[in-house]
Order: C-alpha cells, then sequence, then structure tokens
C-alpha cells in the first residue's frame, strides 16, 4: 500500500529485499535492493534474511547466491531493510542506498527522501570489475587475478557507485556511465552528454540536456539545457544552505555558473559566474544583489564587458531544446 500525506505528498514507509557486500569486519560497504514494496512499517532497520525469505519476496529461486568472496575478503548475503517514514534521517549504511535507489528508480522523487546526514554513512570503497572492497584489498585482489590470468579494472573509488550499475531508468540517455552517481533523480528525456555529470542527490524534472555539473540537491527544470562545462552550485563540502532550482526552459551557457535559484524561461550568458552575493544591474538602474533575483523568471544575465558589471535585463528566448534528441 502507497501511504501518502496528502499535504506533502510523501511516500512513507518502505520494504525491500536485496544483497548486501560486508568486509571482514562485519561492516556493509554497500546494498543494491532486488524488488522493493511500499508498505506502512513501525520501524528503520536492516537485518539479514535467509535465501528461502529472499526467494519468497522476489517470487524466483535465489538459492546458493549466499557467499564468501575470498579474493575480495567479503561476504555477500541477502538482507532485508525497512524505513518507517522518508522524511526522517538515515540510520545506517543500508538505509542511504536504499533511498538512493528509491530516487534512481524514480519510486520516490527528491521531495519525499530526506538526504540529509547521508554522508555520516561514508565508506570510502574501490569499485572493481570483479565487484566493490576495501581500497586496502586492491592490491591483492589485482595481484591473484594476474595470477589467474585476469585483469581488474578500477571504475572509482568512491563512496557511491555509478548509477547505471544498479538502476537504469526508462527514457533516459547517458554519454558516459562514470559521471552519473546512484542517488541522481533523472526524468523520462534527460540527456545526460559526455561531460554532464549529475552527483548524488541531484534531480531533472523533465526532457533536459546536462553538459555541465550537477551538484547535490540541485534540481534543473523540463526543457532547460546546462551547458558544457557549466556549474550548478550544490550543499556538499560545506558550502551554503541555498538550494539552486533551475526553471523550465531556461538556459545555462557554456562553462557559465549559477548559485541561485532561476525561474522559468531565463538565460546565464556563457563564462558568466552568477552568486548570491554578486552585485546585478538591472535596466531602471539599480544595483542588487543576485539573491534578490532567485527564483524570478525571464531574465538575462549577461557581463557587460566595457563597464566590468553583470546586468540582469529581460529575457529574448532562446531557440529550445531539440526535442528529436529527447524522445
Amino acid at each position: 500500500m502507497l501511504h501518502q500525506d496528502h499535504n506533502k505528498n510523501a511516500l512513507r514507509g518502505v520494504t525491500a529485499m536485496g544483497l548486501a557486500t560486508v568486509d571482514a569486519n562485519g561492516r556493509f560497504i554497500e546494498a543494491r535492493y532486488l524488488k522493493i514494496g511500499l508498505d506502512d512499517v513501525d520501524q528503520t532497520l536492516t537485518e539479514r534474511v535467509d535465501e528461502n525469505d529472499l526467494s519468497q519476496f522476489l517470487g524466483r529461486s535465489v538459492f546458493g547466491i549466499t557467499r564468501y568472496d575470498d579474493r575480495r575478503d567479503v561476504h555477500i548475503i541477502p538482507i532485508q531493510t525497512t524505513i518507517r517514514d522518508l522524511q526522517e534521517q538515515s540510520v545506517s549504511l543500508c538505509d542511504v542506498y536504499l533511498r538512493l535507489h528509491l530516487l534512481s528508480s524514480r519510486v520516490a522523487t527528491p521531495g519525499q527522501v530526506n538526504l540529509a546526514g547521508v554522508l555520516d554513512f561514508f565508506v570510502n570503497v574501490a569499485w572493481t570489475s570483479l565487484g566493490p572492497c576495501l581500497p586496502e584489498r586492491v592490491e591483492g585482489l589485482r595481484h591473484n587475478a594476474w595470477l589467474d590470468g585476469r585483469e581488474v579494472t578500477i571504475g572509482g573509488v568512491w563512496p557511491f557507485p555509478r548509477m547505471t550499475d544498479y538502476v537504469v531508468p526508462c527514457g533516459v540517455k547517458i554519454m558516459n556511465s562514470e559521471n552519473v552517481r546512484l542517488g541522481a533523480y533523472l526524468a523520462n528525456g534527460t540527456n545526460v552528454l559526455g561531460g554532464g555529470f549529475c552527483n548524488t542527490g541531484s534531480s531533472t524534472l523533465g526532457a533536459t540536456a546536462v553538459e555541465g555539473r550537477l551538484s547535490l540537491g540541485v534540481t534543473v527544470g523540463e526543457g532547460s539545457h546546462i551547458g558544457g562545462g557549466a556549474s550548478l552550485m550544490g550543499t556538499t563540502s560545506g558550502g551554503g544552505k541555498q538550494i539552486v532550482n533551475i526553471g523550465r526552459n531556461c538556459l545555462v551557457g557554456a562553462n557559465a555558473g549559477v548559485g541561485i535559484s532561476l525561474g522559468d524561461n531565463c538565460i546565464v550568458e556563457a563564462g558568466c559566474y552568477v552568486t548570491a552575493g554578486l552585485p546585478v544591474h538591472l535596466a531602471d538602474g539599480r544595483i542588487v544583489k543576485a539573491s534578490d533575483l532567485a527564483g524570478k523568471s525571464d531574465l538575462l544575465f549577461r557581463r557587460d564587458a566595457f563597464r566590468g558589471i553583470v546586468e540582469a535585463v529581460p529575457s529574448p528566448g532562446w531557440s529550445g531544446l531539440n526535442m528529436k534528441l529527447h524522445q
């Protein structure tokens, strides 16, 4: 049953089963969920289950899936994770992984999942071609693989994996899967081009083109294009608390940057970086902080190279996305 708060349209209880990778000390280092159920539950926890429980939940046999991988020195075990309320903060690494899975599979929308504090469960993982392991195990893993005539490649050393190893949402094009992290919410029609990067906790809300960087907490509206090398400021690494939302049908030019929310039909000129405290000159002669214009629609932010200032003037609009590429 889907339990919703009609005011917040919030998901509440979630139950999921899947597999977890556990290191030699019994610490969870990653979890992948094979089936999710939306139901009222009275507690948030992760517990080990047996293969029979997992088989019944999935409706297919997984007997023999529990194992010890001596190459990586990890155990693969079946688990069940329940979350009482997705608006509450995470309590474990498996809890975090379930939230990220819900977002990338579009079972939940960004506003329905609280990601505050997820970095508290930070575990640095080496994502190898033979599976995830702790970074200190990589050399031994590589050596043993060589003895077997195999090569080991390392896709990254980072807490959260690339999304496509866990979830491939329908209607999305991703040119470089390394640049999209699990926990990104990509709406149908999203195109992530070669240089585009979508971090955990970023989201798109419709057909969009992403050639720049979407940081944690950033949302891009339908019909918008984030140009090559452009950067949308997030809320990680001790940065500000302002959430950057880009409205519908906006264009953020190549190598531009945005640290405020934009309304609909806005343009940020290529190479122009709009931070919250930037002095912006208006058409009526007033000078305001860029933050005073946050969320306003139909604006063009541009530089006046002769006067060395940034202006915000009425936007002339732009031609919009080539929708043939987003079908």
